[in-house]
């Protein structure tokens, strides 16, 4: 990518991304616009489990892997894991794509039904197109933040809809490297940026408004190039008028860096 900087606002596999990119001669700039933290109650988890026992849900929905992972740590602490595995082996198990699925295949969780790339909520939905939903409990493991538009069709099937959360999102706690790379943006040092949550522009956004830069933002990124990890985050570019310049598909790493190299490399 002859030296060309690219900015990732990933956290979790922000080094791994910059590796990817500085392989095939880029150079990563890593400003992290994202921080997941960990929130679960334990005495939350113990009344679900007691719920769920004695009325049960039809559907459980699992969005995330670290979500997944999050609740059968609180399991793990209470001591009922087992039960957990009991009570979903009576129910139907959805994933939305491949992070929650590994860690449900880890623990012998059957699935029912898997969300089709590339992982939306359209997609989910989709997967269950088929079921009756009609006065029937449904469970969905929230990512950092509630599914409206998940919630919302749910409901409209009848649905009884409970989220449980294990962990929300929320701004890094350092902002330096942010800041920094709102600096390089408006100095013309920046290639490309990749943006592979919906949450990290958001996140980016409110930076800026609190410096007192978000006016000229979209400008600035749209003479870069955009790169966007899914439709998710593309609808939520957009929304901000950023027009990514490439969407990856399917929306994985590997495929967004292919994406950045013909683009970069021209």
């Amino acid at each position: 990518m002859k030296s060309k900087t690219v900015a990732i606002l990933e956290t979790r596999t922000g080094e791994h991304l910059g590796e990817m990119i500085e392989r095939r001669g880029g150079v990563a700039l890593l400003a992290p616009a994202l921080e997941e933290v960990a929130d679960v109650d334990p005495a939350t988890v113990q009344a679900l489990l007691d719920d769920w026992r004695s009325d049960p849900f039809r559907l459980v929905i699992f969005q995330t892997g670290v979500g997944t992972r999050g609740l059968f740590d609180a399991t793990v602490s209470l001591g009922l894991t087992g039960e957990l595995a009991r009570l979903l082996a009576d129910t139907l198990v959805v994933v939305r794509g491949p992070k929650p699925t590994g860690e449900l295949n880890s623990r012998g969780i059957r699935i029912d039904r898997r969300a089709a790339t590339p992982f939306t909520t359209e997609t989910v939905l989709q997967a269950i197109a088929g079921i009756a939903l009609e006065g029937q409990r449904v469970l969905v493991q929230r990512y950092g933040a509630t599914n409206p538009v998940l919630r919302a069709a749910l409901e409209a099937r009848g649905a009884a809809v409970h989220e449980i959360a294990t962990y929300r999102w929320s701004l890094p706690a350092d902002l330096t490297p942010l800041r920094a790379m709102l600096d390089a943006l408006e100095a013309g040092r920046i290639h490309a940026v990749v943006f592979t949550s919906a949450v990290q522009i958001q996140n980016l956004y409110s930076v800026a408004l609190a410096d007192g830069r978000a006016a000229g933002l979209a400008l600035r990124l749209n003479s870069t190039f955009v790169a966007s990890i899914g439709p998710v985050c593309t609808r939520a570019l957009l929304s901000y008028g950023i027009k990514p310049a490439f969407e990856a598909s399917p929306p994985k790493l590997g495929p967004l860096v292919e994406g950045l190299v013909r683009a970069l490399g021209d």
